[in-house]
């Protein structure tokens, strides 16, 4: 039964590979684009993780009074 259960597994992860790195039609794979994107989603995140930051401070600050 385990050995099914890794045949299995390792399809999925051959074909989620072979997915992410075929050439569209634009000429350019799906992990291409991430790796472009990814200074830009970075930024992104850094501001969201901020602003999550100072609402949790805002709230405790409000709770407690300091």
């Amino acid at each position: 039964m385990h050995l099914l259960k890794y045949i299995i597994v390792g399809a999925a992860v051959g074909y989620g590979i072979n997915y992410i790195t075929k050439k569209g039609a634009n000429g350019r794979s799906i992990i291409e684009d991430l790796a472009d994107n990814l200074p830009h989603w970075l930024d992104e995140g850094k501001k969201v993780a901020v602003e999550t930051i100072n609402t949790v401070n805002d709230t405790l600050k409000s709770r407690t009074g300091f």
